[in-house]
């Protein structure tokens, strides 16, 4: 009877342990480098959330995230287009076509990259509550008239090209949020210093990475460029990234730098924590007082994809796209003067 009894014993033990354990939560898994920083390195790329319209539509209120039919449709409609856009066929893009405006016959499948996931983001813009950006200031609103006062039918000089087009920089923004095509973004890390390339014209950033409590100064103001000045530190397992000096009337905060041009009060504070394997969640918060009423905030994650490295971005090889929209504009001209 005793034998029976520790048996039993025994066995309830080996049950009420293997049941503790079970239903332990699982602990967080910890990336690091091999000195003790959070490891966010790696090629990632925002493809899951190219077709998320930037500003909230109406429809969706305050709300952050699709119901599940919403994002019943938003799944379905994101199949056909990866599977039209690997078959190499246009794709029926309906939901993806409303959102942008466009025929979606007007899309070379061969630039276009969708990914197989549909996010729940009713958009990329998540503060404020309303999910727009807030209203422009006087002084970009004038900004913004003039602009289109001045636009040309065609290009005088290349003045009248865009940064982007003339393949300089997109700036920080329009670096990581999802366009087209080239989104991948690879990471680097070192002690004290974190490099993040990205795929579409090559930019390089080096963010020197101090204390919290201890980070050094910005360069002088009178030192500005198209990606401005980075400083980095760590707060647990996110890296914050805080830019200034950046140079005004040139790009704006949306994608491939498009947008209203931002002012040289310009400040952007970056969030990089990494939440998975293969995901890092992404956040700029955007503080510009000479150009927005108030602060905005975008979010969105990125993604490591198997197969995915970053392309040789030849741009328009030679420049010869500038040179030839400046010829043929030139051209147009004479032919009209002609007649």
């Amino acid at each position: 009877m005793r034998r029976r009894l520790l048996i039993s014993g025994m066995c309830l033990l080996a049950v009420s342990t293997a049941f503790s354990q079970a239903t332990k939560p699982a602990a967080k898994q910890q990336f690091k480098t091999s000195w003790g920083d959070p490891d966010l390195q790696g090629v990632w790329t925002g493809d899951d959330y190219y077709g998320v319209p930037f500003e909230r539509p109406d429809r969706y209120g305050n709300r952050r995230y699709l119901t599940d039919a919403e994002y019943a449709e938003r799944a379905k409609e994101v199949d056909v287009l990866s599977t039209s856009v690997q078959a190499g066929v246009y794709p029926n893009a309906g939901y993806w076509a409303r959102q942008k405006g466009v025929d979606a016959k007007a899309v070379p499948t061969n630039w276009t990259e969708f990914a197989r996931r549909a996010p729940r983001q009713t958009a990329l813009v998540v503060e404020p509550e309303n999910g727009k950006i807030p209203p422009l200031t006087p002084q970009a609103e004038a900004l913004r008239a003039k602009i289109a006062a001045d636009r040309k039918p065609r290009p005088e000089s290349w003045l009248d090209i865009s940064t982007y087009d003339r393949c300089i920089s997109r700036g920080v923004a329009g670096s990581i949020f999802p366009v087209i095509y080239g989104n991948g973004t690879q990471i680097v890390q070192q002690p004290g210093l974190v490099a993040i390339r990205y795929e579409m014209i090559h930019e390089t950033r080096l963010i020197p990475i101090d204390p919290a409590d201890k980070p050094r100064p910005h360069a002088p103001a009178a030192l500005k460029t198209y990606m401005g000045d980075p400083r980095g530190h760590w707060e647990g397992n996110t890296l914050v990234v805080e830019t200034t000096n950046f140079l005004a009337g040139n790009l704006g905060i949306g994608g491939n730098g498009g947008g209203t041009p931002y002012s040289d009060a310009l400040k952007l504070t970056e969030h990089f924590t990494r939440v998975g394997a293969r995901t890092i969640q992404y956040e700029l918060h955007v503080d510009d007082p000479k150009t927005y009423t108030a602060p905005w905030t975008v979010a969105f994650t990125i993604t490591q994809e198997p197969g995915y490295s970053i392309f040789e971005y030849a741009c328009h090889e030679g420049n010869y796209a500038m040179r030839n929209s400046l010829s043929a504009a030139r051209a147009e001209e004479a032919a009209a003067a002609k007649k």
